[in-house]
């Protein structure tokens, strides 16, 4: 398919900067584990959704990859991941509403629910048009896509420095 064809440079660096952004994650798990072995509760809170993050732009960008994609089984592809992520993603709202306060600032609920839910919005609505409007549909999964990997790397940058800035076993707030 010639539409997707156009894109395999973006998917290929898409996957290419989500696997290695993924690879650094681990060692910043690592970091944190050693620096605040009390702390564990909260990698599910901020590590996971980030590693999640990362994830599903590596594997988005490996299917679109595949060669003899039809518009239906990108299209597939595209939504099925997206609303994957948006049922994630939509977990973090149930969990806010049912008063567990996990996150410490609205900043956090904000880049960890509301920011990730837009941007899978976008993917699965960019792969429904991908079928009827294929440049326009896969300019906006890579809007998504490109949105997510952002975050991600932003909340990186936030769970790192946050980790390097807490002395040797004493908890912090991430």
């Amino acid at each position: 398919m010639n539409e997707l064809e156009r894109w395999a440079n973006f998917y290929l660096l898409m996957s290419g900067a989500a696997a290695t952004l993924l690879g650094l994650m681990f060692v910043v798990i690592a970091l944190a584990a050693e620096r605040r072995s009390g702390d564990a509760a909260k990698i599910h809170i901020y590590l996971t959704p980030t590693v999640i993050y990362f994830a599903s732009v590596l594997f988005l960008a490996a299917l679109l990859t595949f060669p003899d994609h039809t518009r239906l089984t990108a299209s597939l592809c595209t939504c099925l991941g997206g609303f994957a992520g948006l049922v994630y993603s939509g977990s973090f709202f149930l969990i806010a509403r049912g008063g567990k306060k996990n996150y410490y600032e609205l900043q956090d609920w904000i880049v960890y629910a509301v920011v990730p839910f837009a941007a899978y919005g976008v993917q699965v609505f960019g792969g429904v048009l991908f079928f009827h409007a294929p440049q326009r549909g896969l300019t906006l999964v890579a809007a998504g896509m490109l949105s997510l990997l952002a975050l991600a790397v932003r909340n990186s940058w936030a769970i790192a420095v946050d980790v390097v800035s807490t002395p040797r076993g004493q908890q912090n707030s991430k």
